[in-house]
């Protein structure tokens, strides 16, 4: 895939900032997007993983999709988070996010239930015919859902017309070279882990759902279009950087890495809700160590 994609290359998997007591701080989250956008990032996930949605509520998430579409405006495209393992829920969440002008929709495997591949198909069929203007992205994270979408499933829903894309998270290199033979061209394919983005790019993803990019979203940005360009080296020098930064922030759960490594940079985004808890003291020194190894730090 040589054109640019329909929701870019670089798309930022947003942190939803929380205030000391573990409201969200959507001042904050207005900020945080505009200075994304700024750093390169073509799109925006909101209340994904890395936005901690499993503790949000469907009022939150709503007000939140309002809130950075108003500060991002055109400059960016918004990805609503609004799947769910209950398929009423995500087509009622999926609908509201059409109703407010987003640009399309991350539905995650549903999770826990685990359904059959049939299931799933039918799972995302139905919120695509009740959403049709929303283009969607598939998420395929078998780690946190226990639950795989299937190669031959993808390719069955890659022929509904506004599902455009899948963001695959397995961590498998061969399930995406099965991906990449099996699909479309015209189908995006991103990778969902940053350590990932260019060995899966080498066999035809388009880009990356990022959690670094919070912190590196233009460096990023250049990788990818110096792979783009054919400059591999250059690509490579690159991705072996920041390979070390990418590992650890998922040294704890993710969003706790991310959250700690912002607070280094002077970003108050406030803390995680519970379950999750605070990163450790090590996981502090290591992330200052990477950051002060990129220049990022003082």
């Amino acid at each position: 895939m040589t054109e640019q994609p329909f929701f870019g290359r670089l798309i930022t998997a947003m942190i939803t900032p929380m205030t000391p007591s573990r409201e969200i701080d959507f001042e904050r989250a207005a900020q945080l997007a505009d200075r994304l956008v700024a750093q390169g990032s073509d799109a925006l996930v909101l209340c994904g993983t890395t936005g901690e949605s499993p503790t949000l509520t469907w009022e939150e998430e709503h007000r939140l999709f309002e809130v950075v579409r108003h500060a991002v405006g055109t400059r960016a495209k918004i990805l609503a988070g609004t799947g769910s393992n209950a398929t009423t829920e995500a087509i009622a969440a999926t609908q509201k996010a059409a109703a407010l002008g987003l640009d399309g929709t991350l539905q995650v495997t549903p999770y826990y239930n685990r359904p059959p591949q049939e299931g799933l198909y039918e799972h995302f069929r139905a919120i695509a015919q009740a959403a049709p203007s929303l283009p969607m992205m598939l998420y395929n994270i078998p780690s946190r859902t226990g639950c795989r979408l299937e190669v031959a499933t993808i390719c069955r829903l890659s022929e509904i017309e506004s599902i455009v894309a899948i963001k695959d998270a397995t961590g498998d290199l061969d399930h995406g070279s099965l991906l990449r033979s099996s699909l479309p061209e015209t189908f995006a394919i991103y990778a969902g882990d940053d350590a990932l983005t260019l060995p899966l790019m080498a066999v035809g993803a388009c880009g990356v759902v990022s959690v670094a990019a919070h912190l590196v979203g233009d460096r990023i940005k250049g990788m990818i279009e110096k792979f783009q360009q054919g400059d591999v080296v250059a690509a490579r020098a690159v991705h072996l950087e920041l390979y070390p930064l990418y590992k650890s922030l998922f040294a704890m759960t993710n969003p706790i890495p991310i959250k700690a490594a912002l607070r280094l940079l002077g970003h108050d985004t406030g803390v995680v809700r519970s379950p999750l808890t605070a990163g450790t003291p090590q996981l502090e020194s290591q992330l200052r160590q990477h950051l002060q190894r990129l220049h990022l730090l003082g």
